[in-house]
């Protein structure tokens, strides 16, 4: 019988810090970030990004979040499951969701290639000025999200935010 004796592991054996508790004010900052974030767009469409985000960031925290919100706000199965291969199920989405989906990967990935012209001018295409300074506001949020989740330990169908 062989034992894993890896000392690396994606769950932390210990409790970590409580974000809000440890630092109420960047907590609430964040929190008025995102609502900031938030304002003015399609709700579904936020939740398509905060998920596509999660995956990406490999956060299951925010990924059962986000993907329980969307199903309260009624979005379909069938979508909720096509996000992470949005690429091949286009059919699924709106051109506007897949420019927005574009814009999430090359954000989240930024270490990458950066976020390229052409995505970027894509995103443009189908959002206003107003609109597109939201999302790329709400991408940015989520990643600080997911990063806070991931540091701090978030356990996926615990506690929310």
């Amino acid at each position: 019988m062989t034992t894993n004796t890896s000392t690396h592991s994606t769950h932390p054996k210990a409790p970590r810090l409580e974000f809000a508790k440890s630092a109420p004010k960047a907590f609430r900052a964040l929190i008025a970030l995102d609502a900031a974030a938030r304002e003015g767009l399609d709700p579904a469409l936020v939740e398509l990004i905060q998920i596509r985000a999660s995956h990406l960031n490999h956060c299951a925290y925010c990924l059962h979040m986000h993907t329980n919100d969307a199903r309260k706000a009624g979005e379909s199965e069938d979508r909720l499951h096509m996000v992470a291969v949005w690429r091949e199920a286009r059919h699924f989405f709106t051109e506007r969701e897949q420019a927005a989906l574009a814009l999430t990967e090359a954000m989240t990935l930024v270490a990458d290639a950066g976020v390229p012209d052409e995505v970027y001018a894509q995103a443009a295409s189908h959002f206003e000025e107003r609109e597109l300074a939201q999302v790329l506001a709400l991408i940015c949020t989520i990643n600080t999200w997911n990063r806070v989740a991931l540091s701090t330990g978030k356990v996926a169908g615990t506690d929310e935010r």
